[in-house]
């Protein structure tokens, strides 16, 4: 079965594609990944969404407007990823997250918005999309949903490994001795990016190559501040999102560190965290980007030094951060730190890659979740079937799912 996924993730700045050609061997679910692209928004298109997005208020007609705006640039993509990379019998479209509804502990609904039948119609394939609320009706958080992809690829790992998604919200899966739990750390590039497209501090909306923060000094009292998040100190299973960590909770922990955002630059001097807030009561950006870039550094390395594991598999787009690999090798000393790549899922499409492998499983009847991973009472088949030009023929159902998962290119 050839499936396509397709994903736009935490920062919303795109649509990822790729498309898998899955087959089992016994126990043993091997997948060729073919054709992989990244499609950004239009600046149009990502300006209205961020604009509609918590803490923001927007209205129905605007959620309609956007659903059907971005389900047809879900289709175009999928065409074209079609055209490229060959015919396939099944598309996931995860769309685009604007609202996962979290209180405390519990997960009590999410919200992702690309109204699948343009691409159903788009395309004439069947389309499975809303793949996330299952797993919530059922008592988990419908995040995050890799871990089962992780569960299946690093299960084999010797003294146990982990599996660091750093998109806009970090998360973690830990693999070790058979057993597999999975949770949203905090953010990864979703202050960042918050701060550098509303500083304008370059066209492309994130720190390319992590050069703003390179450039800056870590404020040490600013960081004690975005540390005392009360969501850190909260255990597993646990989700969040940009309804929490937006610009408005950049501004709010300035306000607590009595710092305001300065000029471009940084206003450090001396050795990082070594500037005196109340000298300047401002923060250069350079400043506040590599503040915020520590704060993921630190909440993460915290996290895998608890989990206990000696390795960490990293993708997502920070990944291509050097500031934030550099700080989590130098705070990891023990754990080897290396890209998804070497695994067979490509650092930039793994999440696709996931989606795709959640198709593989609906479609044959095998549940698309762990509960370690998410925190469910037990594990479910996810997702909603949009039928493409032709009757939906499903193959015929497995009893017991794949044991492992071998990635090739």
């Amino acid at each position: 079965m050839r499936v396509l996924g397709m994903i736009s993730g935490t920062s919303h700045d795109g649509i990822d594609v790729a498309v898998v050609d899955f087959s089992r061997a016994g126990e043993v679910l091997e997948g060729r990944v073919g054709h992989t692209a990244s499609t950004p928004y239009t600046g149009e298109l990502r300006a209205r969404l961020i604009a509609a997005l918590p803490p923001a208020r927007t209205t129905l007609a605007e959620v309609c407007v956007l659903d059907t705006l971005i389900g047809q640039s879900f289709a175009a993509a999928a065409a074209e990823a079609i055209e490229r990379g060959g015919p396939v019998d099944l598309i996931v479209s995860h769309g685009q997250t604007v609202f996962h509804w979290v209180e405390g502990s519990q997960a009590r609904g999410t919200l992702q918005i690309g109204q699948p039948a343009w691409i159903a119609e788009r395309t004439g394939v069947p389309v499975l999309s809303d793949v996330r609320i299952r797993d919530i009706t059922a008592g988990g958080h419908g995040a995050p949903l890799v871990s089962v992809l992780d569960g299946l690829l690093l299960g084999g790992q010797p003294g146990g490994a982990g599996a660091l998604n750093l998109g806009g919200i970090a998360n973690m899966t830990v693999v070790r001795g058979g057993e597999l739990f999975a949770y949203d750390i905090g953010p990864a590039n979703a202050l960042i990016d918050a701060v550098v497209t509303s500083r304008r501090l370059n066209s492309r909306g994130f720190d390319e190559d992590g050069a703003i923060a390179a450039s800056g000094r870590v404020d040490a009292r600013l960081l004690e501040v975005l540390l005392d998040e009360p969501y850190y100190r909260l255990p597993a299973p646990k989700s969040t999102g940009k309804e929490l960590f937006h610009l408005g909770y950049v501004e709010a922990a300035l306000a607590r560190a009595g710092l305001r955002a300065g000029g471009a630059g940084s206003a450090a001097t001396g050795a990082a965290g070594d500037r005196d807030p109340a000298a300047t009561g401002t923060i250069g950006d350079a400043d506040l980007v590599a503040t915020l870039t520590e704060l993921t550094v630190r909440t993460v390395a915290d996290d895998v030094r608890a989990a206990g594991v000696s390795a960490l598999v990293v993708s997502g787009g920070g990944c291509r951060n050097p500031v934030i690999m550099r700080g989590l090798r130098a705070a990891l000393p023990g754990v080897e730190v290396a890209p998804s790549d070497a695994f067979g899922a490509p650092a930039d499409d793994k999440e696709a890659i996931a989606f795709a492998l959640i198709g593989w499983l609906t479609a044959h009847g095998l549940p698309g979740t762990v509960p370690g991973g998410t925190g469910a009472r037990a594990a479910r088949v996810l997702g909603t079937l949009t039928p493409g030009a032709g009757p939906l023929v499903l193959p015929a159902p497995m009893a017991e799912p794949p044991r492992s998962l071998v990635l090739t290119r």
